[in-house]
């Protein structure tokens, strides 16, 4: 089986980090990884991700010579995500999508931790969109951009740690982590916040694969298994 992550930003140091988490989520999948050369530093907004589809749609043509089993999108927005799934060869999730549907299956009410104030109404429609409203808590800015998420620190983990906790204090039992650039900190703020994190890069590895293998028999299944 063959997965490929595509990050609609230009970033490298970010696809480079989420596929690497990825990659040891199913280590038994070939996991690729690619950058959106035509799309902006980073995904903050609608602005952002409408100037990112065109590039994404542009890489639909090298997925399909690649032969991947399934596309995600590597962006919390799920940018492009409908406009990618109605034109590619094999199915396409968002990370926002499956961290939204593993955290739902936690059961109760799930918040989620994003970077700035103008993230919020994107994954807020989304959460709607998906049917989730009744179970989303609410969507928490920390204030922190998305390339410096990716950079990390230790200013960084407290500003996302005050947050996982204003959202447990909004009623919020599993907390998704709405940032690709959160998902190699995942492991650190849930030792620190002892807080059930969610993060998309994990989830969609996951869920991607089951997706991609529904229609094989139990047999093929059991083979990429191995």
């Amino acid at each position: 089986m063959r997965l490929l992550y595509i990050n609609p930003n230009s970033t490298e140091a970010m696809t480079e980090s989420l596929v690497s988490v990825a990659r040891g989520a199913v280590p038994w999948v070939e996991v690729l990884g690619w950058t959106n050369p035509d799309g902006p530093p980073a995904i903050q907004g609608a602005e952002d991700g409408e100037r990112a589809v065109a590039g994404l749609l542009a890489l639909l043509p090298k997925a399909r010579a690649a032969e991947v089993d399934a596309i995600v999108i590597a962006c919390f927005d799920d940018t492009g995500l409908e406009q990618l799934r109605a034109a590619a060869h094999c199915p396409v999730i968002g990370i926002g999508q499956a961290a939204m549907t593993v955290a739902a299956l936690h059961g109760g009410r799930f918040g989620i931790v994003t970077t700035l104030d103008v993230s919020v109404p994107v994954i807020a429609a989304n959460v709607a969109a998906y049917g989730h409203r009744p179970a989303c808590a609410g969507v928490l800015a920390s204030g922190v951009p998305v390339l410096e998420v990716e950079a990390g620190g230790a200013d960084v983990e407290a500003r996302l740690l005050d947050t996982i906790a204003a959202a447990t204090a909004a009623g919020a039992g599993p907390i998704i982590l709405g940032c690709a650039g959160m998902s190699r900190l995942r492991a650190g703020l849930a030792a620190q916040s002892g807080a059930v994190l969610v993060d998309g890069v994990l989830a969609s590895a996951h869920l991607a694969c089951a997706l991609a293998s529904s229609g094989d028999d139990p047999a093929t299944i059991a083979t990429v298994a191995e």
